[in-house]
């Protein structure tokens, strides 16, 4: 059962639940299996290099993303860009990304989307097929966008971040 929480609590990050999965990115999820905040997603993924966080896609609402740590690459509408500590990356409603880690070792990122709208679109991308983060075939359905992934389940893991 998922039930929507919008009350005040705080947790630290060290704290989160951890889940892997060997294609993509290890995700903190700050609301567990159980929880689902009505408006406002937020986690950290955590990348090793050359693994992607997701497909590359895009959602009909803006998201935002901040390296907390190490290096990664986004792949914003078709261009790969380096990305270090601390740089932040806008992406309005519309914009095609994914983010791949890269470096000599994990990179974080902390994800924060919007949740008015659960609509995102998979477009081929020849750039994100490189890292295994485009779809062969265009489209809407994000079960149709992960069906090899989810082959794969991700599992809890102890929480790997923050490193120290």
């Amino acid at each position: 059962m998922v039930r929507d929480v919008d009350a005040p609590f705080v947790m630290n990050v060290a704290d989160a639940p951890a889940l892997a999965h060997p294609r993509r990115a290890t995700i903190l999820d700050f609301e567990g299996e159980e929880v689902s905040w009505p408006d406002l997603g937020v986690n950290i993924q955590i990348m090793e290099p050359g693994q992607p966080n997701c497909r590359y896609h895009s959602e009909p609402v803006q998201e935002d993303f901040l390296v907390l740590y190490g290096e990664c690459i986004v792949i914003l509408d078709g261009e790969e860009r380096p990305l270090g500590q601390w740089d932040f990356v806008h992406c309005p409603a519309g914009t095609e990304h994914v983010f791949v880690g890269a470096g000599d070792g994990p990179s974080a990122v902390l994800m924060i989307g919007s949740r008015r709208e659960d609509a995102a679109h998979y477009p081929v991308n020849e750039v994100a097929a490189k890292y295994d983060a485009s779809v062969r075939t265009p489209t809407d359905e994000p079960a149709e966008a992960y069906a090899d992934w989810r082959r794969e389940p991700r599992r809890a893991v102890p929480n790997p971040w923050p490193l120290g």
